[in-house]
């Protein structure tokens, strides 16, 4: 750079291929990109930050928000933003904006993809075959597609496109969402969600209400041979009670691609969990959502360094 910086933008630990735009940006502006190596790195470099670019990787608490003194605006890579505390930047008034949509489909897409190898019980005959043994009593409890009941917890853009993707193959599709009052599917009650579906798809915040909403009673009260997905948000399920009540049967089947400490720990009760899916947080990923979600992301620093009105804030 021929310039002095005029400051810095952050970056959090990341799994992107590069940070190409992100690098245009900076020089475009004048700034110095500081692309963190790992959390402490990251939390070294608030300090200093004029703009923080946070993934799922790294957190924002109430400890933090007080030394960023120069920040001018938080920018998520993605949707959800429960690694930010909102309360605490809104008392420090910065600004922090989301990146919504540029992964409902591929996020959708896999979650549908989960239910219907579950209630097909794949999981369950590839377990089988690995241990030498047949089909034994495997798919006698699971329902044709014209008589799967499915329910979809959340109605936004990715609970949309779940939703009618089983419709698309015949399920029977029921939705809860408490800010939604019509749908193109029959609304009902949570309590009859959980207690009638043979799959439940839950596509919801983390917040204080919906934490561990999937609990030990629910699942226990859940039917009997139901699965469950959660490719939302780490949090929304009570995880050793659901890895128990998958050993014991009672539930069919998991598919879960957050979960509530990422990377999933080595002693975690889910990986020695009979029929499960788990995947590492992919969901959103495909040959173009990376690409998107940076794009969003750089246009939202770009507003906020020419002192544009941010869009998709969240406090």
């Amino acid at each position: 750079m021929t310039r002095d910086a005029q400051g810095t933008i952050l970056v959090a630990p990341h799994h992107f291929p590069n940070l190409d735009r992100e690098h245009a940006l900076a020089e475009e502006f004048g700034y110095t990109l500081n692309p963190a190596a790992d959390v402490e790195a990251f939390r070294e470099g608030l300090p200093e930050a004029d703009i923080v670019m946070i993934t799922p990787y790294a957190k924002l608490t109430a400890a933090d928000f007080p030394v960023m003194s120069k920040c001018k605006a938080v920018i998520r890579y993605g949707i959800g933003y429960d690694n930010i505390d909102v309360d605490a930047a809104t008392a420090a008034e910065i600004p922090v904006s989301i990146v919504p949509g540029t992964a409902s489909e591929e996020v959708a897409s896999h979650a549908f993809a989960m239910g219907l190898a579950l209630a097909r019980r794949l999981p369950a005959g590839g377990a089988s075959i690995q241990n030498l043994g047949w089909a034994g009593t495997i798919g006698y409890d699971t329902p044709v597609l014209s008589e799967l009941e499915v329910g979809v917890l959340g109605m936004g853009r990715i609970g949309q496109h779940v939703a009618r993707m089983y419709q698309a193959v015949g399920a029977r599709v029921r939705a809860y969402d408490p800010f939604v009052t019509e749908s193109f599917v029959d609304l009902t009650t949570l309590d009859d969600i959980l207690e009638n579906s043979d799959v439940v798809s839950l596509h919801l915040p983390l917040t204080a209400d919906t934490a561990d909403l999937i609990s030990k009673d629910v699942l226990a009260g859940m039917r009997k041979g139901a699965v469950v997905v959660n490719v939302s948000r780490g949090g929304l399920i009570e995880e050793s009670a659901l890895a128990e009540a998958l050993t014991s049967g009672h539930i069919a089947g998991a598919g879960i691609d957050t979960f509530a400490e990422e990377p999933l720990g080595a002693e975690h009760p889910l990986r020695s969990a009979p029929n499960t899916i788990l995947t590492p947080h992919i969901a959103w990923r495909s040959n173009r959502s990376t690409g998107a979600l940076q794009e969003g992301a750089v246009e939202r620093v770009r507003l906020a360094l020419t002192g544009q009105p941010l869009i998709d804030l969240v406090n």
